[in-house]
């Protein structure tokens, strides 16, 4: 059964969420897992894209856009809308979009970021009920001075 780990920020900015999400993933990466990136749309997707090649100077996560040709080369994809072909062997998601997509449950690991901005909290306190009614192990983790480095 899928694990979903939610990652709660004290911060309220955009910025902050996704200068975590950079960080969440490249640990991810270096844990030897196959992850997957679901962004709200195809600009999250294209500013991630760029996010995680300058996040930090001595960092380096190899990464492509899903519906490139790079995709099924890289330890990270990046989509918005289609999940990774299941051949891509795909073990953890990270969740940017504000619902759940419906394939969720073929990953073994879901990492949903929250912080402290009301459209998020709200449309996460969604997720997590949802996730819960459906049966999900959920773990959260506060997170506390995590603000962007």
């Amino acid at each position: 059964m899928t694990q979903v780990d939610f990652y709660i920020l004290p911060d309220t900015t955009l910025e902050a969420r996704l200068g975590f999400a950079c960080r969440l993933a490249e640990t991810i990466y270096r844990k030897g897992y196959r992850l997957h990136l679901h962004a709200e749309d195809e600009a999250m997707a294209r500013d991630f894209d760029e996010r995680l090649w300058c996040f930090r100077p001595d960092a380096y996560v190899p990464h492509a856009l899903l519906d490139s040709d790079m995709a099924d080369s890289v330890p990270v994809t990046i989509g918005w809308s289609d999940p990774p072909a299941p051949d891509l062997s795909v073990q953890a998601m990270l969740n940017l979009h504000p619902g759940i997509p419906e394939w969720f449950s073929r990953f073994e690991r879901v990492a949903e970021i929250i912080n402290q901005h009301q459209d998020v909290l709200t449309a996460k306190r969604e997720c997590w009920q949802t996730y819960r009614k459906r049966g999900y192990p959920v773990t959260p983790h506060h997170l506390k001075g995590q603000a962007q480095r």
